[in-house]
């Protein structure tokens, strides 16, 4: 988990995330966001909307982190945030899946 929000942090200072819920859903919708870090404690309508759209588009979702856990790593009280760099969603979907 450590490694997960050092990685969020570099991706946050690389400028390839956009938070907040309407802004990661209308990446999802356009393309841009190729993974969607979501806090596990999200309300369960954003988590249902959330979930519908990225498995509607094929985008990867990552809900196990707390807010509070994701405000530490960006800084930032974020919910919700997508990453738009294929690199990075790529590298922080490897880190949670081991």
């Amino acid at each position: 988990m450590k490694n997960f929000l050092n990685f969020l942090g570099i991706a946050v200072r690389a400028g390839k995330i956009i938070s907040g819920t309407e802004l990661t859903i209308n990446g999802i919708r356009n393309g841009e966001v190729k993974l969607v870090i979501m806090a596990s404690d999200c309300s369960p309508r954003t988590k249902k909307d959330l979930h519908n759209k990225a498995s509607y588009y094929n985008v990867p979702v990552v809900d196990t982190v707390s807010s509070g856990e994701l405000k530490t790593a960006i800084g930032k009280d974020r919910k919700v945030m997508g990453i738009t760099d294929l690199g990075f969603a790529k590298r922080l979907k490897e880190i949670m899946d081991n």
